[in-house]
């Protein structure tokens, strides 16, 4: 790696704060925030306001689509095929 070319990459904590969670990781962002680890340590803190905790897909509560009501609705909309049109 050369030098002075790259970020600065190091050790930053993500924080979502919605779901209570937080994680250690490598980036190259920044933050004038720190926080206390639990190997004792003291790194940057980014809050986030989603992660993989707090995510619908990911905690399973991620809402359905109703397809039915859709097809039915857009079926009173516009009707079904008229019998003298080619299809």
């Amino acid at each position: 790696m050369q030098q002075d070319q790259h970020p600065d990459y190091h050790p930053v904590v993500f924080r979502d704060r919605a779901a209570g969670y937080a994680f250690l990781t490598r980036s190259t962002a920044s933050s004038e925030q720190t926080i206390e680890w639990d190997d004792g340590q003291t790194y940057p803190v980014i809050d986030v306001e989603i992660s993989s905790e707090s995510h619908p897909f990911y905690t399973g509560k991620a809402r359905t689509v109703d397809t039915e009501g859709r097809i039915a609705r857009f079926e009173r909309r516009y009707g079904e095929a008229e019998s003298g049109e080619a299809t």
